[in-house]
């Protein structure tokens, strides 16, 4: 991290227990320390069930710490300017979507025609413009998961955080829903965590890679990804950073 680097999340030896449904207390955390720095793109990897959703729901304000601190830097707040996008897709079924992308807008009392605009303008750009009307029901996965993304983007969120949005879709489906990811980004250059289990996708997207252990999860390294997108998964570059970094995340199920 840069000296000028601006930290939108400073995690600071969190540590997080929950019981189990025999009774068992399990750590689920242990001892996490991570800065986010604002307008970033970091992923978390690691095996499963280490507690990356976990630190997620504590961020987003879902669940409480047993101890350490999560301390939030320039105004963000839970459930108001920090947006999450779950694999399993939130839209209300009963909703269009139009109606589904202005529901945070709504909440927040934004006159009808200018969260209409602000929806119609988002849905354009994740390629939904013609399908505004539609319910979730009509729409594909991936159609669903880019309405899902519109959603959250519309209440112009200084923090996104997004655990295994697109763990369910197809390859090619997922690689244009990564370029269209990136775009967004480079726009409003919000600050997105993003929770994967596909190492590719974690070095095709982020600015940083962070790899946990098995649980009780803590962080094994940290990987500056600094090359240039679009990505050539194909380049030497690429190739020598994955091979590193998928060496620290063997060593995590050790």
């Amino acid at each position: 991290m840069s000296d000028q680097e601006k930290i939108a999340v400073q995690i600071s030896k969190i540590r997080k227990t929950y019981v189990s449904e025999s009774g068992e207390h399990v750590v689920a955390l242990d001892g996490v320390d991570i800065n986010i720095p604002e307008g970033g793109f970091v992923t978390l990897i690691g095996p499963t069930g280490c507690g990356k959703t976990t630190l997620l729901n504590l961020i987003a304000g879902l669940d409480t710490t047993d101890s350490g601190d999560i301390r939030f830097i320039d105004g963000l707040k839970p459930g108001r300017t920090i947006a999450c996008v779950f694999q399993h897709y939130t839209l209300f079924p009963w909703r269009s979507v139009l109606s589904n992308v202005t529901f945070g807008l709504q909440m927040r009392g934004v006159a009808k025609n200018e969260r209409n605009q602000i929806a119609r303008k988002l849905l354009d750009k994740v390629g939904l413009k013609d399908f505004e009307g539609a319910y979730p029901h009509e729409l594909s996965g991936g159609m669903r998961q880019r309405a899902a993304i519109a959603q959250a983007l519309a209440i112009q969120p200084k923090l996104l955080l997004m655990d295994e949005p697109f763990g369910a879709l197809d390859d090619p489906t997922r690689r244009e829903l990564h370029k269209m990811l990136i775009d967004l980004w480079r726009e409003s250059r919000t600050t997105i965590m993003f929770v994967t289990h596909n190492l590719d996708e974690a070095m095709t997207l982020a600015d940083k890679v962070v790899v946990f252990s098995e649980r009780p999860g803590k962080v094994v390294r940290e990987f500056d990804v600094a090359l240039p997108r679009p990505r050539d998964s194909q380049s030497s570059e690429f190739i020598n950073l994955f091979i590193e970094v998928r060496k620290s995340l063997v060593s995590a199920f050790a």
